[in-house]
Parts: C-alpha cells; structure tokens; sequence
C-alpha cells in the first residue's frame, strides 16, 4: 500500500509567517509606546497617531479615532482599551492580550516597587521628608488635569452645571458609591435631552454575542459575593479595583478622587502623604496612569511582609485593567452597528463633564490635608504654571521637586 502525504500549499507558511512578524513588530510598537507616552489618554492619542497610523499604517486615522471614541464611552483606562482595540483588530483576543501586558506592566512593576520601597524605609523609621515637595506639586498636577478636563468638554450651560452639581456631590458625599451614580446620571440626563430634542432614530436591531459580557458580570457579582463571605483582605482588594475599574469614566485623572475617598479617607490602607507621593511619581512615568493601583495595592497590604505586597500589587493590577479588556472584547464586536446609534454618543457629553467635576473636587480634597503654608500654594501655582505656559515634561517637575526636598 502507498504512502501518503499532507500536502501543505506553499502560500500558508509565508502567509503565516508574515503575520506573526507583523505581530511581533506591532507589540514592540507597544513597547516603546510604553516608554514614551506621558500624560493621559488626550496626550496618548497624539502618539498613538503618529505610531499606529502615520509611521505603520495598521490602521486608518479615521479608524482609530472611531476606537478612541468607542472606549471613551466604555468604562475603564481609555489609552490602554484604546491599543488593545488595536490589537483585537490586527490579531484578534490573543495579540489583543498580549498588547495589554506589554503596555500596562513597565509602569506597574516600577510603581509597585516605588511603594515596596517606601514601605521598607517606613519600617526601618526613615525619613520621608524629602517627597515634602511632592504633595504639593501633585496637587498643581490634578488641578491642570482639572482645568484640561474641563476646557475640552465644557461647551454648555448644562454641561457646566453637570460639572458643578457633580465637583459639590463628590466632595460633600465621601463615599465610593457617588462617583458612578454621578457618571451614570449624568450621561442619562444629556442622552435623555438628545433624544428629546431629535427624531427617533430608526436603526437595525443590534446584533450582540453576550459572551464576554456575562463574563465581566459574573467576575463582578462574584468578586463581591466571595469578598462578603470571606472577609479575606486579598479578595476585598480585587472586588474594590474590579468595581472601580468598571465604573471609571475619563481616564487615570477621573481615579485619583474614588481611589483617594476609598483608601484614603474611608478605608484608611495610605496616608494622604503617601497617596500624593504615588501620584505625583505616576505622573513622571510613561504608560498608563491607572498602573497607580499597583502601588496602592502594594501598601494596602504591607503588613502582610513583601510576598503580601506583591499580593496586593497582583489583585489591584488585575481588578482595574481587567474589566475594561472584558468590556472591550465584548463591544468592538458589535461597534459598526452601535456608532450609529447618536443618542449613545450623546450620553458622553454628561460623562465627561461630571468627570470634570470629579477631578476638580479631587483638587480641591487633596489639597485639604496639605498645610496651607504660602510655600506649599506658591508650589502649587508654580506647578500649575509650568504645565500651562511650557512643554517642561512632568518628570522633570518632579525630580526637581525630589532635589529640593534632598537639600531642604
């Protein structure tokens, strides 16, 4: 009896090939992202541009801004969805996978060393007096991150009053649970006024594949089930950054108030000192702001020795990226069928001015427990005035802030 071979046509190889060299240079395109990219999503996007589309060409211009679109509108970090959409498009769940990793942990490793560190001089009773500089200057941050914020999406009375409804609920009512009511009234209230103003949209039915959906509910209710019954630290940690993530609208500036009223005031894991310290060391990194969870999971559980800290890093790291890549993946399946829908992009108007409102709040909260010394405002201005008048890059700020604090 002959033998018999499986033929493999000549062209599947090369063509493979090809596709797994193009995934390799699109996730070193990542990486030097990841090494380059300061600032929030709204600085993000410029580069991304010019990497993504100018340089590459894996997508159109137009492409991209539609994704940028899309993930403003999802709760979660904008810039990271953003590349992971990117990378669903290109390579599908596995390079959109890969994409995450490569652009969220750079920047969280180093935070959730930042914090082991300081952890470590705490114990041995060292001084922190030099970040004393630090604080103030991440106050300057928030209140230009406020004021970006604020001249980008403002454009109505009802967004400005969304915006001020929303910095006096924030800052009056210290609970976690008012920022997602103020996000999700907010976006109601705008897309209630579109809908009243125009003509009902007549669209097709939307097409959805619930998968990814039920997956990111399920990891909700259960995280909270499990964190009720248990009790346990590390499981409370995940349900709170799982929870956070999920409700998050607007990007790293939008966190610092739910993180700060969590685990600061209403939970007390950090001291005001060391919330400001990590914030104002996340600002000076590349990547993602929201890797600032690494760092408050890490000190959040530094009684429980180094292997706890790496703990809390792990849990907070994987309870806020990991609903935006579920929501993500559940979306982008079905977006050429939801941009039709203008009323959806409507409700983005209200989130986005209660994200105003949040993160001028959140100026003003973090400022409450700094002494109200001439200095520390005059730093504050200073701080303020040097990211509105130059492009001095915000690490540089913050290593003069640490110099002054060393000889001071």
């Amino acid at each position: 009896m002959g033998k018999t071979y499986l033929k493999t046509p000549r062209t599947l190889v090369p063509e493979m090939t090809t596709r797994r060299i193009r995934h390799y240079i699109f996730l070193r395109d990542v990486l030097i992202l990841t090494a380059t990219t300061f600032g929030g999503p709204q600085a993000h996007i410029a580069l991304f541009i010019d990497m993504m589309v100018v340089r590459r060409r894996y997508l159109t211009e137009g492409e991209l801004m539609e994704l940028y679109a899309l993930c403003q509108m999802l709760p979660g970090p904008t810039s990271t969805q953003t590349l992971t959409a990117i990378g669903f498009k290109i390579g599908g769940p596995r390079l959109a996978f890969l994409t995450l990793l490569v652009w969220i942990l750079p920047a969280s490793l180093f935070m959730t060393a930042a914090a082991v560190g300081i952890s470590y001089l705490q114990v041995r009773s060292s001084s922190m007096e030099f970040t004393r500089f630090i604080h103030p200057i991440a106050v300057g941050f928030v209140s230009y991150a406020a004021y970006r914020i604020a001249t980008r999406v403002i454009h109505t009375p009802v967004g400005f009053l969304l915006m001020a409804v929303a910095a006096v609920a924030s800052y009056f009512v210290r609970s976690p649970w008012v920022f997602p009511g103020v996000l999700i009234v907010s976006g109601a209230i705008t897309a209630i006024r579109y809908r009243n103003r125009h003509q009902r949209e007549e669209k097709e039915p939307l097409r959805i594949e619930w998968a990814n959906f039920v997956l990111f509910a399920g990891v909700f209710i259960g995280a909270a089930v499990l964190g009720a019954i248990t009790r346990e630290l590390p499981v409370r940690l995940f349900e709170n950054f799982y929870r956070n993530g999920s409700l998050i609208f607007g990007g790293g500036q939008v966190l610092i108030p739910l993180m700060y009223t969590e685990f600061v005031e209403f939970k007390h894991y950090l001291s005001s000192e060391e919330f400001l310290s990590g914030f104002a060391l996340v600002q000076a990194l590349p990547g993602p702001v929201f890797s600032f969870c690494a760092y408050i999971g890490t000190l959040s559980m530094r009684d429980w020795g180094i292997w706890g800290e790496l703990l809390g890093s792990l849990v907070a790291v994987t309870g806020i990226f990991l609903p935006g890549t579920f929501l993500i993946f559940f979306v982008i399946r079905f977006w050429t069928q939801l941009k039709r829908y203008r009323v959806v992009r409507a409700s983005l108007d209200g989130i986005q001015a209660a994200s105003a409102g949040l993160v001028v709040a959140a100026a003003v909260l973090l400022f409450d427990p700094i002494e109200g010394s001439l200095l520390n405002v005059g730093i504050i201005v200073v701080t303020f005035l040097l990211l509105f008048k130059t492009k001095l890059p915000a690490f540089a700020i913050i290593a003069a802030g640490l110099v002054a604090g060393f000889i001071f």
